[in-house]
């Protein structure tokens, strides 16, 4: 699997992730929390499916030689 998401956007996913999963443990207990396991792991390895799917990649563009 060739990672397609920006690091930045990983680090985002990942803190949304363990706020959504942080609500099992503070706040509303829920099944909702079990939202935040998608961005969690999709932040932590790098690869969104949905992106592959549709040819998206938010990573930075490797030196292209003309």
């Amino acid at each position: 699997m060739k990672k397609n998401i920006h690091p930045i956007e990983r680090a985002v996913r990942v803190i949304v992730g363990l706020g959504l999963v942080s609500q099992a443990f503070f706040g509303m207990q829920n099944l909702w929390f079990l939202l935040g396991i998608v961005p969690l792991l999709t932040g932590l390895i790098g690869w969104c499916p949905p992106y592959q799917l549709l040819g998206i990649s938010t990573c930075k563009l490797e030196n292209k030689e003309a």
